[in-house]
């Protein structure tokens, strides 16, 4: 039998298109006025995109049996669990309405994973140091890279002065995490700049590198460790 939709059938289509339109609004509305709710959803955005990065250099390493691929492979799963963990952990916390109670020791855990995370960066540093960074890109690539390199700075250096004012060690903690992330950007781009410049067995810029190298996982290192104490004293406080 062929022709028009049943009415009841018709009403309830509309009916779901409208809860779901208003529901889309009103999710869209929260994420433009709430900054912690914006934060979890880029956040798990981010999460996403670490995933990605992981499964790709973790290809790489094994594919061409690459330390660098398999060392920064490490990294984005630590970060891939921070960012994940931390989004999950945060969206509980805020549904149950206790987010200032409870979940303080796992935001502890969380920050100690950070420090974890610096830690895993050792080995690419030094590979970059040395350079033994595989860089498969020229000039004109490079420069389009440092265009968004410094927009993802620029962005979580706002983000991360921002989410200090926030409730949430969660969000707090995400915002680190994020700038840590784009540190660690910067330091791959001039890498890759310098190799891209001066080829990749030059050692003319290497003292340029050993000393932003340094000074970049210096700041990491404090970034992680001033995060760790605020979750002791939030986990004190909390007893």
């Amino acid at each position: 039998m062929t022709g028009a939709a049943p009415r009841w059938y018709t009403r309830l289509s509309s009916g779901r298109e409208g809860r779901s339109t208003e529901r889309g609004k009103r999710l869209f509305e929260r994420w433009k006025t709430d900054y912690d709710f914006r934060t979890l959803v880029n956040g798990a955005v981010s999460a996403a995109v670490t995933a990605a990065f992981a499964v790709y250099n973790g290809f790489l390493g094994v594919h061409h049996a690459s330390l660098w691929h398999g060392t920064i492979c490490v990294y984005y799963l630590i970060l891939l669990v921070l960012r994940g963990a931390a989004v999950l952990l945060a969206g509980r916390a805020s549904l149950r309405g206790d987010a200032e109670e409870t979940g303080r020791v796992k935001y502890l855990v969380l920050a100690v994973l950070l420090l974890l995370l610096n830690v895993s960066l050792i080995v690419p540093i030094s590979l970059m140091i040395r350079q033994e960074r595989p860089v498969g890109m020229t000039i004109i690539p490079a420069i389009a890279v440092a265009a968004y390199t410094t927009y993802k700075i620029v962005m979580a250096s706002v983000n991360l002065k921002k989410g200090r004012a926030s409730g949430s060690g969660f969000v707090r903690l995400l915002r680190a995490t994020g700038f840590i992330d784009a540190l660690v950007s910067v330091l791959t781009l001039q890498n890759t700049l310098i190799c891209a410049v001066s080829g990749s067995g030059s050692d003319v810029l290497r003292p340029l590198t050993i000393a932003t190298s340094t000074a970049v996982w210096a700041a990491v290192m404090a970034l992680a460790a001033a995060v760790v104490a605020g979750g002791v004293r939030e986990t004190q406080g909390g007893k």
